[in-house]
C-alpha cells in the first residue's frame, strides 16, 4: 500500500473521510485561486506599482518557476517526513509569504515575495493529492480524486470572480492578504482531523543535484524567453538560454544515474504514466496562456473592470461544479481515454470561439459559448487525467507521482506565459493598449487551441481505456 499510514484507511463517506476532503480542497483551493486571481489583478498592478509586461510577468512566473522546480522535492518530502506534516509546513509558509506579497511597495518587492510564494506551493500541492491517494480506501479514491478536482477546480476558477472584487472593492494586495486567515483554518482543522501516511520506500539521502538543476533549466529558459521580447540577442538573454538547455541536460543524466533520484525514471516506463503527462503538459500551457490574454483582453480592450473580467468566467465554474465529479466515477466505469481525448478537443474549441473577443458582439453571443465550451471540456479532462497519472504509479510513490504532474502543469504554465507574448510580438507597455494588444491576442488563442488539440491527439494515442480498472 502506502507505507505507514494512521489507523484504518478512510472511507469517503464518513466523517473522517469528509474532514480529509474539506482541508486538502481548502488548501490546494488556496493556492489555485490565488494563482487565478492574480491574473484578475494584474492591470491594478501595473498601474500601481508602474510595471512593464515583463514586470508582469515575472509576476505570474516567479510564482510558478518556484512551484514547478520544487515541486517534487515537496512530493519526495511528505513522503519521507509525512504527507501531512509537510502539507501543513507549506501552508503555513503559503500564508507566511501572502502576506510579503501585500505589503510589497514595487515589482522587485512583489516577485520576491511570489518566489517565497511559491516554495509554500511546493510543499502543499502534492500533498493535498497524495493525501486523498494515500488515506481513502480503494474502492474510493476515483470518486475522492473527482471531488478533489471539482471542488478544488472551482476554487481555481472563483479566482479571477474573487479577485476582481477585490481588487474594485479594496485593492489587489487583498488578493494575497486574504490568503492569511483561510490557512489559519487549515492548520487548525488539518492538524487535528487529517491522517498522517509515508511511504515505505523512501530512505537515505535527497538529490539535491537534480533540484538544482531543475530549477536552473526553467529559470534560464523563462529568464531567456521573457526577456528576449526587448532584445533576443542580448548577452544576458544568450547566456541565459544557453545556461538553461546545459542544465536541462544535467538533469535529464543526473536522474538516471543518480541511486536516489528526485524524479524516478522508472515512473516514465510505464506509458500511461508518461502520456499522460505529455497531455499535461500540452493542455495547461494552453491554460495557462489563453487565461492570461483573455483577462488582458477583456480589461485593456473591451473594459471590463476587474469584477467583470472574472465573472465573465463564471460559467465555466458551474460547470466544473455539475461534472467534475461525474467525469471521475465515468473513467473508473469505462476508462479515462475517451474523456482525456474528447476533453481537450472541445477546450481546443472554445479557445477558438474566444480567439474572436473584440468587443463587437454581446457577452452572450462572442464570449459565453466559448466560456461553456472550456469548462466543459476541462470537466471531461481533469479528474481521469489525474486519477490515470497516480493509478499508473506505485501507491509508495504517490507523492513524487503527484509532484511530477503538477511540475510538468506548472512548467507548462510557466513557458506559456513567458513565450506566448514573444511569440504574437508583444512587450513593453503593449498590453495597455488595445490595438497592438488584439492582434496579439487572437494569435496567442490559436496557438493554445493547437495545444489544447495536442493534448487529445496524445491521449488517443497513449492511454489506455481500462487502467484505472487495471490501478
Amino acid at each position: 500500500m502506502t507505507g505507514a499510514v494512521d489507523g484504518e484507511p478512510v472511507a469517503l463517506g464518513t466523517a473522517r473521510g469528509r474532514w480529509l476532503v474539506a482541508v486538502t480542497v481548502l488548501a490546494s483551493g488556496m493556492a489555485f485561486l490565488d494563482a487565478t486571481a492574480v491574473q484578475v489583478a494584474l492591470p491594478s498592478i501595473g498601474r500601481e506599482l508602474d510595471a512593464s509586461l515583463a514586470g508582469l510577468q515575472w509576476t505570474v512566473t516567479a510564482y510558478t518557476l518556484a512551484l514547478a522546480s520544487l515541486i517534487l522535492l515537496g512530493g519526495s518530502l511528505g513522503d519521507r517526513y509525512g504527507r501531512r506534516r509537510v502539507f501543513l509546513v507549506g501552508v503555513a509558509w503559503f500564508a507566511a509569504a501572502s502576506l510579503l506579497c501585500g505589503l510589497a511597495q514595487d515589482t522587485a518587492q512583489l516577485v520576491a515575495g511570489r518566489t517565497v510564494q511559491g516554495i509554500g506551493g511546493a510543499l502543499l500541492t502534492p500533498g493535498s493529492l497524495a493525501l486523498i491517494q494515500s488515506s481513502f480506501r480503494t474502492v474510493d479514491r476515483a470518486r475522492a480524486i473527482g471531488l478533489w478536482s471539482a471542488l478544488a477546480g472551482i476554487a481555481g476558477l472563483v479566482g479571477p470572480f474573487l479577485g476582481g472584487i477585490l481588487v474594485d472593492a479594496a485593492s489587489w494586495r487583498w488578493v494575497f492578504l486574504i490568503n492569511v486567515p483561510v490557512a489559519a483554518v487549515i492548520l487548525a482543522v488539518g492538524g487535528r482531523h487529517v491522517p498522517e501516511s509515508r511511504g515505505g520506500e523512501q530512505h537515505g539521502r535527497f538529490d539535491v543535484a537534480g533540484a538544482v538543476l531543475g530549477a536552473v533549466t526553467l529559470g534560464g529558459l523563462t529568464y531567456a524567453l521573457i526577456a528576449s521580447g526587448v532584445d533576443p540577442v542580448r548577452p544576458d538573454v544568450l547566456a541565459a538560454a544557453a545556461g538553461g538547455l546545459a542544465a536541462g541536460v544535467g538533469f535529464v543524466v543526473r536522474e538516471r544515474q543518480a541511486r536516489e533520484p528526485m524524479l524516478p525514471p522508472r515512473l516514465f516506463a510505464d506509458r500511461q504514466f508518461t502520456g499522460a503527462n505529455l497531455a499535461t503538459f500540452t493542455i495547461y500551457g494552453a491554460l495557462g496562456g489563453s487565461s492570461l490574454f483573455l483577462v488582458l483582453q477583456l480589461q485593456t480592450v473591451l473594459g471590463y473592470d476587474a469584477t467583470a473580467a472574472g465573472a465573465a468566467m463564471l460559467p465555466m465554474i458551474a460547470l466544473l461544479t455539475l461534472l467534475s465529479a461525474r467525469a471521475g466515477a465515468l473513467a473508473q466505469r469505462i476508462g479515462p481515454r475517451l474523456p482525456m481525448t474528447v476533453g481537450p478537443f472541445l477546450t481546443a474549441a472554445g479557445a477558438l470561439w474566444l480567439a474572436g473577443v473584440d468587443g463587437s458582439a454581446p457577452y452572450y453571443v462572442e464570449i459565453l459559448p466559448g466560456s461553456l465550451l472550456q469548462g466543459l471540456g476541462m470537466a471531461t479532462t481533469v479528474a481521469p487525467l489525474t486519477a490515470t497519472v497516480l493509478g499508473a504509479a506505485p501507491d509508495a510513490l504517490a507523492g513524487i507521482a503527484s509532484g511530477v504532474n503538477n511540475a510538468v502543469a506548472r512548467a507548462a504554465q510557466l513557458l506559456a506565459v513567458a513565450a506566448l507574448p514573444v511569440a504574437v510580438g508583444l512587450s513593453g507597455d503593449d498590453y495597455t493598449q488595445p490595438a497592438a494588444l488584439t492582434s496579439g491576442f487572437r494569435a496567442a488563442m490559436l496557438i493554445c487551441a493547437a495545444l489544447f488539440a495536442v493534448g487529445g491527439a496524445v491521449s488517443w494515442r497513449t492511454i489506455r481505456g481500462d487502467v484505472l480498472h487495471a490501478a
